[in-house]
């Protein structure tokens, strides 16, 4: 919500950006890194916050 309402807010260059972001989607993604880090032993934990940056990018777009 937080990250939605900064993004939604932010002009670049004369350009709205929009988040497209759901919270289902977020937990959904959250379950499956927790089963992947429990499977690797914690390794993919590693990998967590560059998903989660990813998933934020994939969620942003320009309005105009």
């Amino acid at each position: 919500m937080i990250y939605g309402w900064r993004i939604n807010h932010t002009v670049i260059d004369g350009h709205r950006m929009q988040f497209d972001g759901s919270a289902v989607g977020l937990f959904g993604n959250w379950i499956k890194w927790l089963l992947l880090s429990i499977i690797t032993l914690g390794i993919y934990s590693f990998w967590v916050r560059i998903k989660l940056e990813d998933w934020k990018a994939k969620n942003t777009r320009f309005i105009n």
